[in-house]
C-alpha cells in the first residue's frame, strides 16, 4: 500500500506493507484523511519523540474491513473515524506519562490502510460526508475540551476565539455558537470572518493585524469583556487578551504559534484572572465531542479535498497559511 513516511530527510509516499490486525485491533481502509498542524511539526522536527519510518496522520473516516481475534464481526463493513489518543489513562484531568497521538511513533492514517484498537472506533457521524468526517477526530476533540471542560463556556457568555483560520479555533466557535454563547473572532482574513459569521453564527470579529486590534474588539462588544478567551496563538499579544479579559475570567491556551512572550503580571492578577493550558482530550470527551457535533449538525470547515499524489503540496500550504480550513485527502 501507499503511505507517507517520515524520513531523515522529509517525508516520502513510499510502498509498505498492508498491516495486520492483532488480537482486539481492526484494519481500516482509509476512505480519506485530514491535515493537522503537528503533521507539519512532526515533518520539520520540531515535535518530541520523533521517529523515523513511521507513518504519519491523525484524522480518518474509513471502512472496517478485517477484525482481528476477540473483535465482534459487528464491526465489518461500518464507516468509522478513530479516535487519536493513545494511552490517554485513567485520570481525565491529564493524561499519563507516555500519552502520544496517533500518527508518530504509531502509525497514522496517511496510508490505504491503517490497523487500530477496536476501542479507538466511533461510528461515522451519519450528518456528515465521508471527508468532512475525516476532519473532525483531533481538531474538534482540542477544541471540545478547551470550549468545556477547561473554558467552562455556556450559554450568554461572551467568547473570544483567536485566529479562526486554524481548524481548532473554527470547531471551538462553532461549538461556542452551538450553545448560546456570544462569539467573537480574531483573523487575518475579513474572508474568514465572514466565513465563521454566516456558517456558525459568530458576532462579529477584527483583523489582528490592525494596530489596537484589542481596543477595535471592545467597540463592538459596547466594551464588554470577555468570559473566556480560547486562544493558539501565544506571542506578544498574549498580554493584550489578558486586558480583554472579564473580571475572574478564563483564558485557555492550546497553543503558541506566535511564540511566547513576558507575561503582564499584574493585569492577570488585579483581574483575578485564570490562564489554562489545554490540549487533546480525554476518551470521554472524544465521545462527547462526537455526540455534540451529531446533536447540532456541525458541519467542519473544510477548505479543499485533494488527492493523495498531492499531500506533501497540501503540507506545504498549510503550512504557508494558504488555507481556510481543514484539508482533506482523499485516499
Amino acid at each position: 500500500m501507499k503511505a507517507l513516511v517520515l524520513t531523515e530527510n522529509e517525508v516520502a509516499i513510499q510502498e509498505v506493507a498492508i498491516p495486520e490486525p492483532q488480537t482486539g485491533e481492526v484494519l481500516v481502509k482509509v476512505l480519506y484523511a485530514a491535515l493537522n498542524r503537528r503533521d507539519q511539526w512532526i515533518r520539520v522536527g520540531l515535535y518530541p519523540g520523533i521517529k523515523y519510518g513511521a507513518i504519519l496522520g491523525s484524522d480518518a473516516c474509513g471502512i472496517v474491513e478485517k477484525v482481528g481475534s476477540d473483535v465482534d464481526t459487528a464491526w465489518l463493513g461500518k464507516k468509522v473515524i478513530i479516535n487519536p489518543n493513545v494511552n490517554w489513562g485513567d485520570n481525565p484531568a491529564h493524561p499519563q506519562l507516555g500519552y502520544t497521538i496517533l500518527g508518530m511513533p504509531t502509525n497514522g492514517t496517511f496510508a490505504e490502510y491503517v490497523c487500530v484498537p477496536v476501542h479507538r472506533l466511533h461510528e461515522k457521524p451519519a450528518h456528515l460526508t465521508d471527508s468532512e468526517a475525516a476532519a473532525l477526530p483531533l481538531a474538534a476533540l482540542t477544541a471540545y475540551r478547551a470550549c468545556f471542560y477547561k473554558g467552562e463556556i455556556s450559554k450568554g457568555k461572551n467568547v473570544l476565539i483567536t485566529g479562526a483560520g486554524g481548524g481548532v479555533a473554527q470547531f471551538a466557535a462553532q461549538f461556542a455558537c452551538a450553545v448560546g454563547a456570544n462569539v467573537w473572532v480574531t483573523s487575518s482574513s475579513e474572508a474568514q470572518i465572514q466565513l465563521l459569521t454566516e456558517k456558525a453564527g459568530v458576532r462579529g470579529g477584527v483583523l489582528y493585524t490592525e494596530r489596537d486590534w484589542h481596543k477595535e474588539l471592545l467597540k463592538k462588544t459596547n466594551g464588554t469583556p470577555f468570559d473566556v478567551i480560547i486562544d493558539s496563538a501565544g506571542g506578544n499579544d498574549f498580554n493584550l487578551l489578558v486586558k480583554i479579559c472579564q473580571m475572574s475570567g478564563i483564558i485557555v491556551t492550546y497553543g503558541a504559534t506566535l511564540g511566547t512572550a513576558k507575561l503582564d503580571i499584574p493585569s492577570l492578577f488585579f483581574r483575578q484572572a485564570t490562564i489554562k493550558g489545554s490540549t487533546m482530550g480525554n476518551d470521554q470527551e472524544f465521545a462527547d465531542m462526537v455526540q455534540f457535533v451529531a446533536k447540532h449538525q456541525i458541519h467542519p470547515v473544510v477548505d479543499s479535498v485533494r488527492p493523495f499524489s498531492a499531500i506533501i503540496e497540501a503540507l506545504n500550504d498549510m503550512a504557508m497559511g494558504k488555507i481556510k480550513g481543514k484539508i482533506v485527502i482523499a485516499m
